[in-house]
């Protein structure tokens, strides 16, 4: 089960687990925000390679305004699978409870 919807701050709030079936939504969310800044990962357990490659993909976006993706909220799992990717140096990750 995977849930994207915006938070009460325009934050992007991503639920469950973000792999290779749930990427067109997650992809077609991303793209209709026209700069997404935030990125509150606190629900979220799992992200595929996939799902990377949806962050990846809106964080060149997001650049190209000059911005970049800020993920709050993740836990040790997420932080470290990003870590494990070199995503750790692509984007500004906070961690649960920062």
């Amino acid at each position: 089960m995977f849930e994207i919807r915006l938070g009460e701050q325009g934050e992007v709030i991503m639920t469950g687990r973000l792999d290779a079936a749930q990427c067109d939504k997650a992809l077609q969310f991303m793209d209709g925000i026209p700069a997404p800044r935030v990125v509150d990962l606190a629900g979220l357990d799992y992200v595929s390679s996939a799902g990377l490659g949806v962050l990846l993909k809106t964080q060149k976006r997001v650049m190209a305004s000059g911005q970049g993706l800020r993920l709050i909220n993740a836990n040790k799992h997420i932080r470290d699978i990003f870590k494990y990717a070199g995503f750790d140096r692509i984007f500004e990750i906070v961690p649960a409870g920062s």
